[in-house]
């Protein structure tokens, strides 16, 4: 897996492109928080063709950019926890929001993404939001706002709760090896360093 990071929109929220170097580049955008023009122009520089976007929450920050991309591609499908989809359609907490998409389709625990010959699990993480998800993509875990490096997110926003935050970074926690972590904000990390250190998961 070709894997590229790069930080976008207004607070600089970590999006990812991850591509099947196995299927002509088939690629997908994992939360991308604005800045399509920098996504569309990272994706050729690496020679990705971006099918498919996929929200790991549906907050503005990881969501404002899907509007351009989907001008830019039109009919890619675009996935999103459908609990999470009416915030990130008309906006919620904060104001801002992608509007309505045509292609939309909702992922949920168990389901899987398919691009090129990869595959996308769902592990369904709220506790940020009632929709968050966490993606697994062989070794790596694209984790949005639920566990980052030494913290997890937020709670105290409308439809966060610490109790299933608990329940996920626990879920996460017990997941069988080691991972990559690619979070939402900051910097990346692997599983088994959290464990060890990260003090949200210590509480459990």
């Amino acid at each position: 897996m070709k894997l590229e990071s790069l930080q976008v929109g207004l607070i600089g929220t970590n999006c990812y492109l991850i591509a099947d170097e196995s299927a002509d580049n088939a690629a997908a955008v994992i939360d991308p928080g604005g800045n399509a023009d920098m996504i569309l122009a990272a994706a050729k520089r690496a020679g990705m063709d971006i099918q498919i976007i996929l929200l790991t929450h549906g907050h503005f920050d990881h969501v404002m950019g899907v509007p351009d991309l989907l001008k830019a591609l039109p009919g890619i499908p675009v996935y999103i926890a459908e609990v999470d989809y009416p915030e990130a359609r008309d906006g919620g907490a904060f104001g801002y929001c992608m509007g309505p998409v045509d292609t939309i389709r909702f992922f949920d625990e168990g389901d899987t993404v398919t691009l090129g010959n990869l595959k996308i699990d769902v592990l369904r993480t709220p506790g940020h939001t009632r929709g968050s998800v966490t993606l697994r993509v062989e070794d790596c875990l694209f984790s949005g706002d639920t566990l980052f490096c030494g913290s997890c997110g937020r709670t105290d926003l409308p439809g966060g709760d610490f109790r299933a935050m608990q329940r996920s970074l626990k879920r996460l926690s017990d997941l069988p090896g080691d991972f990559r972590v690619y979070p939402g904000h900051d910097s990346s990390t692997t599983l088994e360093r959290e464990r060890r250190y990260n003090p949200f998961m210590q509480r459990m």
